[in-house]
C-alpha cells in the first residue's frame, strides 16, 4: 500500500510567497505526494499574551509575543491562489491546515479541502472539531502532547458529527521541535490503531529520516515532515526541518520501504529462485557405495548442489539398498 507523504512547509515561507513557491518546487521534486502549508489569522488564534514556545524563543526575536510572530506567517487569499496554482503546474498536491474558523472558510471556498488536518494544538477545541469536520470529509488527527483518553475523545466528536472512523487517520506526533528519540514511542502509533480500529501514520519533528522510516514499516499510511529551503533560515520551525536533500532521500526510503514490505506470505523470490540448488544441498556419496550395500550415516552425507535428494528425506533413505555403484560425492539415486 502507498504511504501519503506530505511535505510540510509550514510556516517555512516566512510569509513571503516567493519562498513558498521555491517550497512546493522541492517538495515535487522530491517526490511527495502534498506539499502542506499553514492557514491562518493571528488575532484569531493567539492572545496578545500568549508567551512562545521555548524552541520559538531560540529560533525568533526574543522580545516580540507569540501573536507578532506568527503574523509576520501569514498567507492572504492572493498568496493561497498563487501556491494552489503552482502545485497544480508541477504536479503536486496542495494542502494546508486551517487553524480557526475564518480561515476553514476561505480554504473551503478555494476548494482546498478535499479532506482536512486537525493540529495537535487543536485536538482538545471541541468547537473547532465540529466545524473542520462537519461535511465529513476524510480526517487527519494529529495528537501532540495528547493523551490515549483525549484522543479517544476527540474521535467521538469527530464521528458525531458524521465522520466514520473509516476515514479518520490518527497520526502520532510529540510536539517538541526537535523531539527526542527518546520521546518518539512509534510503538503508540501502532497501539493507537488498535485500540481505536483507525488507519495510523506519523507527522515526525525529530532530526533525520530515520523515523518517519521505521513508522512506515510499522504500518504507517500517512508521513508527515517539515522541510525547509535552509535550516540556517530565520523562523520559528527552519532548525527542525530537513532540507531539499535530505527530504529527496526520505521520500526515497519510504518508496523502498512500501516495496519492501511484501504481502506477507512466505515464499521464494523470483529473484532467489535461480540460487536455490547452488545453495542448498543434496544427499551424496561420503564414500564409494557398491550396488545393493544399503545407505547408512556412515557412506551418506549432505553437500552442494540441491539438484538432488533433499538432505530432509535422510530418514527415507537410511537403510535402503543403493539401486548401483556411487563414486564418492556422486548424487544418490533411489
Amino acid at each position: 500500500m502507498k504511504t501519503l507523504v506530505i511535505a510540510e512547509a509550514g510556516v517555512n515561507h516566512n510569509g513571503d510567497v516567493a519562498l513558498a513557491k521555491q517550497l512546493v518546487a522541492v517538495a515535487a521534486d522530491a517526490g511527495a505526494d502534498f506539499v502542506k502549508f499553514q492557514t491562518f489569522i493571528a488575532e484569531n488564534i493567539v492572545s496578545q499574551s500568549a508567551p512562545k514556545a521555548d524552541y520559538q524563543k531560540g529560533t525568533t526575536d526574543p522580545a516580540e509575543s507569540q501573536q507578532e510572530m506568527i503574523r509576520k506567517l501569514e498567507l492572504t487569499r492572493e498568496d493561497h491562489l498563487e501556491l494552489i496554482g503552482e502545485c497544480r503546474k508541477l504536479g503536486i498536491g496542495f494542502f494546508s491546515t486551517a487553524f480557526d474558523r475564518d480561515s476553514i472558510n476561505l480554504l473551503e471556498t478555494l476548494g482546498a479541502l478535499d479532506f482536512v488536518k486537525i493540529p495537535s494544538g487543536e485536538l482538545t477545541n471541541l468547537p473547532y472539531l465540529r466545524y473542520l469536520t462537519r461535511h465529513g470529509k476524510p480526517v487527519l488527527l494529529s495528537t501532540g502532547m495528547a493523551t490515549l483518553g483525549e484522543v479517544e475523545a476527540a474521535i467521538e466528536v469527530i464521528e458525531k458529527v458524521g465522520t466514520s472512523r473509516e476515514q479518520i487517520t490518527v497520526l502520532h506526533c510529540t510536539t517538541e521541535y526537535p523531539t527526542p528519540m527518546d520521546e518518539v514511542n512509534l510503538n503508540a502509533m501502532v497501539n493507537m490503531g488498535k485500540a481505536f480500529g483507525v488507519s495510523v501514520g506519523y507527522s515526525d519533528h525529530t532530526p533525520g529520516i530515520e523515523v518517519p522510516i521505521a513508522a512506515v514499516a510499522l504500518g504507517a499510511t500517512v508521513i508527515e515532515k517539515h522541510f525547509t529551503l535552509d535550516r540556517s533560515l530565520p523562523g520559528p520551525d527552519h532548525r527542525a526541518s530537513l532540507e531539499p536533500e535530505e527530504l529527496k532521500a526520505m521520500v526515497s526510503a519510504i518508496r523502498n520501504i512500501e516495496k519492501a514490505m511484501g504481502d506477507a506470505v512466505k515464499r521464494p523470490g523470483p529473484s532467489e529462485l535461480k540460487n536455490k540448488p547452488i545453495a542448498r544441498k543434496s544427499l551424496v556419496a561420503a564414500c564409494p557405495i557398491q550396488a545393493g550395500e544399503p545407505f547408512t550415516e556412515a557412506n551418506l552425507m549432505a553437500k552442494r548442489p540441491g539438484t538432488g535428494i533433499s538432505p530432509m528425506r535422510w530418514d527415507e533413505v537410511i537403510g535402503r539398498k543403493a539401486p548401483r555403484d556411487f563414486a564418492p560425492d556422486e548424487l544418490i539415486e533411489l
